[in-house]
């Protein structure tokens, strides 16, 4: 061996096998040893603490020479951060169960949209429309997982869950709780605006009949690979890891059923879903078999969830078959049975046989009952609480709160009630019940459910009483107070009120959430006048909070049927704008909703000229109102004279900005680093999609959109124009077209007709810029069924004309292409008829084709320029098609169509057959 060899080998014989702990991850990167780490025994870091780990340095901001704070660069390193993570989740071949067990929501999330991304699922698609059968294996298995994770994550949401015990309240570890608790709430609203969509996508799942496969880490690799060395391996539909149509229908059904579930609490209806998927679980676990590796159902679980189905949707045969006490005593309360619900109770304390905290359940929800103006029931909560006590005993637990505030003022009736259920603990002495200590985990139960500020305030000093070290304000981890408030809120000296104002304004914010805006407005007045006794900072604030209630309230009112504000309210909104109290915490949202207000309610004149001048400068909202308002005002005016508009449109760009910053790297290259989310505008683009979606004013929603489809319009690269009422008051040009981020200007534009056809989905206008937006990413169909809506709408479903401001001729040449590129081509020659002039060069050209996929002579009734039905009867003469050119002469010899009639009559043939054929396309595409 030489010299130079062996220093070689003792060189690589010295390198360490196991990296320093401070460093692990920049070695794994560095020596590609992920795959042999990750089969060890029992490797440390566990795997899914190098995926957190992974995306965490991958999302690290950078800062510039300057100290600015940039976003994460997209370089080598952070690409193969990425895909390192997703390689874990590989090696853990997807496993939900394992991933949601131990990844927060947002790292989950961070990690199926990176697969989601190198899967190649198009950004800013909507998964709804996407064919899964015509999708390679692995992207529509991406999909797949991402939505099961979007319903999985919404039903987990709804789950109560016990607060851990704080310790002494930390600054920064509360700020970095709240920062998650925030991005988990942002990430949490966006999964159930699309939970509609999640569920018909995993619906559509169901229906395919092939098995699909998800990325291993050889496949991974393979993407990271460059375009030349893959040979398409990933592109073939049998890369990856097998996941059979049995196994993935399983874990669909399963997923489907507890969303279904989940929303069965607003809608008894969906139970029936529910019930269904479950059902069809258990037959394909019995198809797969238990031992499948790739389909884990907690099947426990499962058996709840069928036996809870069994109760609230009963099979049809299920009267034949002995009822459950579950069944027994669901109907008894139903038909208000309830001394038959004391009976079962009585005997369940024999069996054991129902669940405690079914039983406590049962309570609950007949003192809910009592406490809404049924006198009756209080006799029947107090015997049902008795045979609860009984159960508690005999299991050793301590006596209820509620027995004891039930049991205060004893008489004969519940002496010799509890005397009869006595029989059933013998041994056990009716004087655990006079001593018996109160149960601190109840009090806190029935704070967190009660909603009456007197209640609360009298539990919290019985709590106080029993505990001095306990901070009561953290017993839910639903209570939750802004941020911006909480700091003011916690910084109160005694206990006891500290905790009730929190408890109270977390609380009403709940209520007011859910829309209760009854029992928000009775806590918020109770919170307002505790706190007016010594902090005018927190009376302040709970004044605001309470205009927000009212508008609030009125816009879930009697706003929803149009009628207006009363005066007082709009001053009050007017009043909390030109606030200008120093100190004084203000929530976002509420200068947000003012503003949105004042647009909804067309208070323009004060937005336009009375709005103080500070205003403009220091709150950017008000800014927005202000020009939006103007503009409406300035449009019947000339275009020279619309300066506002202008001033708008600098405004929205600015928001829509990138700022731009080169580096130089290590190889003396200079790159180029976009920041997505400019700091020049006066708002995030997000802020300022938050605050469009308060606003329901179609013009002024007209106006915004018709402002970001003229800013998508103006790249270079666009093919396909969009088109929008009032779209010309816009400036045409932008000075440095790289400023703009048309990526998110695309995006927002969709975001923003999804909204707004979601406030009116029969705006003409609205329906069309949808239309031309499927157009515009070749999605034919999907046009069609809106071009044909907004025409449907306008003309009484097609029995009138539609307005040829709707249907212009660049409307009718879209649906043409359309038509052609289905292989409809009799549908193109009817409606080259269509245009102001005639096609006939398209039409001629279209019914020469021979795969036509429409019911081409069928159609013939619907033609009624005889040129081109004459050219019809030519054609099929040339083709010898001898029964489709009879049809063709039989249209042409209508007396209708006889070019000697007088014009009218001509016209009213052409609307009849138009009317026709648009009811008869809408059929077809709606």
């Amino acid at each position: 061996m030489s010299a130079e060899a062996a220093d070689r080998e003792a060189a690589t014989s010295s390198r360490p096998c196991t990296p320093p702990q401070t460093c692990w991850f920049e070695f794994l990167l560095e020596e590609s040893l992920l795959e042999k780490h990750l089969r060890k025994p029992c490797p440390d870091p566990a795997p899914v603490q190098l995926i957190v780990q992974f995306l965490e340095q991958a999302s690290k901001p950078s800062v510039n020479e300057q100290n600015q704070v940039q976003p994460p660069p997209d370089n080598k390193r952070n690409r193969i951060l990425k895909l390192l993570a997703l390689k874990v989740a590989a090696h853990l071949k997807w496993d939900l169960d394992i991933l949601e067990k131990s990844l927060s929501v947002p790292v989950l999330n961070m990690l199926l949209n990176e697969l989601l991304c190198i899967s190649k699922v198009p950004p800013g698609t909507k998964h709804i429309d996407m064919d899964l059968a015509t999708l390679p294996p692995t992207t529509a298995m991406a999909i797949l997982l991402y939505n099961r994770w979007a319903v999985r994550t919404i039903v987990q949401s709804s789950f109560p869950i016990k607060q851990a015990k704080p310790g002494p309240p930390q600054l920064s570890v509360m700020n970095q709780m709240q920062q998650e608790k925030e991005l988990t709430e942002n990430i949490l609203k966006v999964l159930k605006e699309q939970a509609s969509d999640s569920i018909l996508v995993l619906e559509a799942a169901l229906k395919l009949n092939k098995d699909l496969y998800v990325h291993t880490m050889r496949t991974l690799d393979l993407l990271a690979m460059e375009p030349g060395m893959v040979n398409g391996e990933t592109e073939s539909f049998t890369a990856g890891l097998k996941i059979k149509t049995e196994e993935m229908q399983c874990q669909v059904c399963y997923d489907l059923g507890a969303a279904y579930f989940q929303q069965g609490s607003t809608n008894s209806a969906v139970y029936e879903n529910a019930r269904e998927k479950f059902f069809r679980t258990k037959e394909l676990i019995a198809e797969i078999g238990s031992l499948s590796l790739h389909c884990t159902i907690d099947e426990k679980r499962l058996a709840g969830y069928c036996q809870a189905c069994d109760v609230l949707v009963p099979s049809s045969d299920s009267t034949s078959q002995q009822l459950t006490p579950y069944s027994q005593v669901h109907i008894c309360l139903r038909s208000g049975n309830y001394q038959e619900v004391i009976k079962i109770f009585i005997e369940d304390n024999l069996t054991f046989s129902l669940p405690v905290q079914f039983r406590q359940s049962v309570l609950r929800e007949l003192f809910q009952k009592a406490q809404q103006g049924n006198e009756a029931l209080d006799e029947i909560c107090f015997k049902v609480c008795a045979c609860n006590t009984v159960r508690d005993i005999l299991e050793g637990r301590t006596i209820s709160v509620q027995f004891n505030q039930l049991f205060l003022r004893p008489n004969k009736e519940k002496i010799d009630f509890l005397l009869e259920v006595r029989y059933f603990f013998p041994f056990k002495s009716l004087s655990f019940l006079a001593s018996a200590s109160v149960n601190i985990g109840q009090l806190e139960h029935q704070l967190i459910l009660s909603v009456d500020p007197w209640r609360i305030r009298q539990i919290l000093i019985e709590l106080h009483g029993m505990t001095s070290e306990r901070q009561f304000w953290t017993v839910s981890n639903k209570w939750e107070v802004p941020s911006v408030y909480s700091g003011v809120i916690l910084g109160i000296k005694d206990n006891l009120t500290r905790d009730l104002v929190y408890i109270l304004m977390a609380k009403s914010l709940h209520c007011s959430t859910v829309k209760d805006f009854s029992h928000a407005k009775q806590l918020f007045a109770a919170c307002l006048e505790l706190v007016t006794e010594f902090s005018p900072k927190l009376r302040q604030v709970m004044l605001n909070e309470m205009l927000l209630l009212d508008i609030h309230t009125h816009e879930a009112g009697t706003g929803q049927s149009g009628e207006r504000p009363p005066s007082d309210l709009i001053s009050r909104v007017r009043g909390y704008l030109e606030m200008r109290l120093p100190d004084i915490p203000l929530r976002q949202v509420i200068a947000e909703e003012c503003v949105a207000f004042m647009l909804n309610w067309r208070e323009n004149e004060y937005l336009t000229l009375q709005v103080p001048a500070f205003l403009l400068q220091s709150n950017p909202y008000v800014k927005l109102g202000q020009l939006l308002a103007a503009t409406i005002k300035e449009l019947p005016g000339p275009k020279e004279s619309r300066r506002t508009a202008k001033d708008l449109w600098e405004v929205v760009v600015q928001i829509c900005s990138v700022s731009s910053q080169h580096k130089r790297g290590n190889d003396g290259r200079v790159s180029l680093i976009k920041q997505r989310e400019s700091t020049l505008g006066i708002m995030y683009r997000s802020e300022l999609l938050s605050f469009i979606k308060k606003l329901r004013e179609p013009l002024v929603l007209t106006i915004i959109l018709s402002l970001f489809v003229k800013l998508h319009n103006v790249r270079e690269d666009i093919v396909n124009d969009i088109t929008a009422e009032h779209i010309s008051i816009w400036p045409s040009s932008i000075p440095n077209l790289q400023s703009v981020d048309f990526e998110a200007v695309a995006i927002t534009v969709k975001e923003l007709v999804r909204y707004t056809l979601s406030i009116n989905p029969n705006n003409h206008s609205w329906l069309i810029i949808q239309a031309d937006i499927y157009f515009a990413t070749n999605q034919y169909s999907a046009a069609l069924h809106y071009y044909l809506q907004a025409g449907a709408v306008c003309s009484d479903f097609f029995n009138k004309a539609v307005p040829p401001d709707v249907y212009t001729d660049q409307v009718i040449k879209r649906m043409i292409k359309c038509c052609s590129l289905l292989n409809c081509h009799t549908q193109v020659a009817i409606l080259c008829q269509f245009l102001r002039e005639i096609d006939y060069k398209t039409a001629f050209k279209s019914l020469q084709e021979q795969n036509s996929h429409d019911a081409m002579d069928s159609y013939y009734d619907y033609i009624w320029d005889v040129t081109i039905l004459e050219y019809l009867t030519y054609l099929h003469h040339k083709r010898g098609e001898t029964d489709k050119r009879q049809i063709a002469i039989k249209a042409i010899g209508q007396t209708e169509l006889n070019a000697s009639n007088p014009e009218e009559v001509l016209q009213l043939a052409a609307q009849r057959r138009k009317k026709k054929f648009l009811q008869a396309m809408a059929k077809l595409y709606f």
